[in-house]
């Protein structure tokens, strides 16, 4: 999944695909690069952002999305980014397959009925506080359990709504209230998301606790980072992977795929 913000301000990549022209652009070359789906997003959740209003993300993010419809495969899925029901009817209907709440759909109790009428697609993550609130005191007893518990809980939410259980997916919301020691925790027990049946999107790329375990300041500066935990996660069973930098972690990708399956089969030999 390769990350389309045509925001003003997302944290890595603020202001430089706002000019329509420039996203669409720059979307073509992460299909070019290997992206099986794009998730466009008008408004930035980045730590201490405000919220954007459903007009303005729409204004941002809709003629974007019309153009690369008709520009890029049609097996290319198109994703909106967004906590608005509004903002997510209006994308679908300009061509997006997809929806990625970030708040897992609790910002607009009209999210998961849109996604149970229209059939499809719904990321639910987890997040503890707002984006103005969830990085000043992120607190957990079990980071894993409790995050574990909440999807669990969305998931049962869309389900009661109507929504196909094929087309939910799940996010552990990596950054999104949570300390670095807190991201590495999940990180080291993805296999516990997985195991809830759901497939499990991850989102790392460029992040500031990479930033810090790596000492890089600058997000750009983070791609070999957040490859390494694209590999860790392919080897957990996380099924999307959400990244700037498509070409570099479809390599990381390609590579820990083929570990995993050479397990299997070694695994599958050992039992014959």
């Amino acid at each position: 999944m390769g990350i389309l913000n045509v925001t003003p301000d997302s944290f890595s990549d603020g202001g430089r695909y706002l000019d329509p022209e420039a996203a669409v652009a720059h979307g073509l070359r992460l299909v070019a690069e290997g992206a099986a789906i794009l998730d466009i997003g008008g408004e930035s959740t980045r730590p201490g952002s405000l919220p954007v209003p459903p007009d303005e993300q729409k204004r941002r993010v809709i003629a974007v999305i019309q153009a690369l419809r008709e520009r890029i495969p049609p097996e290319v899925q198109i994703s909106i980014d967004t906590t608005s029901a509004r903002v997510a009817q209006a994308a679908l209907a300009a061509g997006a397959d997809w929806i990625n709440d970030t708040s897992g759909a609790l910002d607009d109790p009209a999210m998961l009925p849109l996604a149970a009428e229209r059939k499809v697609p719904i990321i639910l993550m987890h997040r503890q506080g707002t984006p103005q609130t969830m990085q000043l005191a992120p607190h957990y007893a079990d980071v894993v359990e409790e995050v574990r518990g909440h999807l669990g809980q969305r998931i049962e939410a869309a389900l009661a709504v109507g929504v196909d259980p094929a087309k939910i997916l799940i996010d552990p919301g990596i950054g999104f209230g949570k300390t670095t020691e807190h991201n590495l925790l999940l990180l080291a027990q993805l296999d516990r998301l997985v195991e809830l049946g759901f497939p499990v999107v991850l989102g790392t790329s460029r992040k500031r606790f990479l930033g810090e375990l790596c000492n890089q300041a600058h997000p750009d500066e983070r791609v070999i980072g957040t490859c390494a935990t694209t590999a860790l996660a392919v080897m957990q069973g996380v099924a999307v992977i959400r990244v700037h930098d498509v070409a570099a972690n479809r390599q990381a990708l390609a590579v820990a795929w083929a570990i995993a399956q050479a397990c299997a089969w070694g695994m599958t030999g050992r039992s014959t």
